[in-house]
């Protein structure tokens, strides 16, 4: 799993990054993470609920449609989920203060960072 942590360690590097987890939507369990939030087990149940939820509407609707990226924007925090490309069921998670972050470059580290994951 070191690819893991120096993936995500890479992810909580960027300007205003807050935490970055990698979490298994099937279980709600995290499998890394990098960063200082410390209800990180919550959020990601949270997020876990919203990738099922957009899993499940592409499969109801037939879509041949992947997910790119999620992005919850909220006043002060913006947070990236991406489903992997090899497996959609596990996600990568970045929550960034929205002051002090580039949405355009950290969409292109978290996409970059999914492409380089081993697992």
């Amino acid at each position: 799993m070191s690819n893991v942590t120096e993936s995500l360690q890479g992810l909580v590097e960027l300007a205003g990054a807050r935490s970055a987890a990698l979490v298994d939507s099937a279980t709600g369990m995290v499998l890394g993470h990098a960063g200082s939030d410390s209800d990180l087990e919550i959020t990601a149940a949270a997020n876990t609920e919203v990738v099922r939820a957009q899993l499940k509407s592409l499969g109801d609707l037939r879509s041949k449609d992947a997910i790119d990226d999620i992005i919850i924007t909220m006043s002060t925090q913006y947070d990236i989920i991406r489903p992997l490309s090899v497996n959609p069921s596990i996600f990568l998670f970045l929550a960034m203060d929205k002051n002090k972050s580039n949405m355009a470059l950290a969409r292109y580290k978290v996409a970059e960072c999914d492409q380089q994951l081993e697992l």
